[in-house]
């Protein structure tokens, strides 16, 4: 659980079970970019722009990873003040083999939060998918990763101001899907929808390839949740049973909608849904049980349905791949619904307590409506502001029409996904 840390840190015994459960949650989490999102998302694209989403999502993968060694880690997990880290452990600076962060070795801890700030820029891909030029995508994740990732993850699991008023937020409901939902959003809404939107046809090209990534998706979330227990102890094993059963429950949930809606299932709708259980149980994962879980998911299926239509058929923004409706909304909700089925007072729904000093669900609530609210509006104003910067410097966010009608493939690598 990220939010240990502070008490982590005065650990100084290496515990093998807690290392070896760690770090194959890393492996897991890593798994979940490369190849789990890349392909879900590759698959929802037409034909023309599949290897461009994939190319996004892996040299998105890359720059974190070397971000988080220069400056990433140590801001986000030094000391600092309430608000940042500071650079004592750029570079790794004064970390070793032997470094210990609590019971675990410490670059075993910067593994696993590093693929954390890889998969939340990852995300963001799906807002703009399709019509961001390739050198916006790699200028606008670098600082985005600077500038709200990093300030953010200190505020929640590095002892920031967050931190100290209890909020709950075991795997990243305010840290990943809050920040990477608005994220896309406002990338959306500044981008302009994509030429042809809700008049072209612009199905997905290949939903085979998509729920193969989705049900990459679905096993990696299990080092996503489990490994946010940073041990290998009964918090990772009920974050990994409250994750699958909120995955099954917002499957089912949005795919009966859809049924009763539409007159029959569709494939994209139950993996949707798994996705939005998945997002929405990821930051009370830890400290909800099983009945609430189930709660969390049928509720995550019912809203992130709506808000998706919402998003699409009366606003009609072109969040390309739903990451605002599904991983957005799905935070928020997540991130609320745990300050409520925290309590240990709710029968079969009851959880593990409440965070920091809070005595009662009205107190719990208002420290999760504070963070969401904060991190939504500092991710928002901080993500228009670079979209802006980064138009300048490019000369443009988008490519030219032409370009979009080729296709990203063609046109930003050279390269064709299918050659039949």
């Amino acid at each position: 659980m990220c939010l240990l840390m502070p008490s982590l840190a005065m650990a100084d015994t290496l515990d093998t079970g807690d290392t070896a459960w760690i770090l194959t949650s890393t492996a897991l989490v890593l798994f979940m970019t490369l190849p789990g999102l890349s392909l879900f998302y590759a698959g929802l694209v037409r034909r023309k722009n599949v290897l461009s989403v994939l190319m996004q999502c892996f040299a998105i993968a890359c720059i974190a990873s070397i971000v988080w060694l220069a400056f990433g880690y140590s801001l986000a997990f030094s000391e600092g003040n309430a608000f940042i880290g500071d650079f004592s452990k750029a570079f790794l600076n004064g970390v070793t083999k032997e470094s210990l962060s609590g019971t675990l070795p410490e670059p075993l801890f910067f593994m696993f939060q590093m693929t954390f700030a890889i998969i939340t820029p990852a995300l963001i891909v799906g807002g703009f998918a399709e019509r961001m030029k390739f050198s916006s995508v790699v200028l606008f994740c670098t600082a985005w990763l600077i500038l709200v990732y990093f300030p953010v993850c200190h505020w929640v699991w590095g002892g920031g101001w967050l931190a100290e008023m209890g909020l709950l937020d075991f795997a990243g409901g305010t840290v990943v899907h809050i920040t990477a939902g608005v994220g896309a959003l406002v990338a959306a809404i500044v981008l302009k929808n994509r030429i042809g939107y809700g008049s072209a046809s612009m199905i997905p090209h290949n939903l085979t390839m998509t729920v193969t990534g989705a049900g990459m998706l679905w096993v990696g979330w299990f080092g996503f949740n489990g490994g946010s227990a940073v041990a290998a102890n009964g918090d990772a094993a009920m974050a990994m049973l409250v994750t699958h059963i909120s995955a099954a429950a917002g499957s089912l949930t949005w795919m009966a909608i859809e049924w009763k809606k539409y007159g029959k299932p569709s494939v994209l709708g139950i993996v949707t849904g798994m996705v939005a259980g998945l997002g929405t149980i990821t930051p009370a994962s830890g400290y909800v049980g099983p009945a609430a879980g189930l709660v969390i998911g049928v509720s995550a299926g019912i809203v992130c349905f709506y808000a998706t239509l919402l998003i699409k058929q009366k606003w009609k923004i072109d969040d390309s791949l739903d990451v605002f409706p599904v991983h957005g909304v799905g935070g928020i909700l997540g991130t609320f619904l745990a300050g409520i089925f925290c309590s240990t007072e709710l029968g079969i729904f009851s959880g593990y307590g409440f965070g920091g000093d809070n005595q009662t669900i009205g107190e719990q609530l208002t420290v999760q409506l504070i963070g969401i609210v904060a991190v939504f509006a500092y991710t928002a104003v901080v993500s228009l502001i670079l979209l802006k910067l980064v138009s300048v410097l490019t000369k443009g966010l988008r490519i030219n029409q032409e370009e979009e009608d080729q296709g990203l493939d063609i046109t930003s690598h050279d390269e064709r996904g299918y050659n039949l």
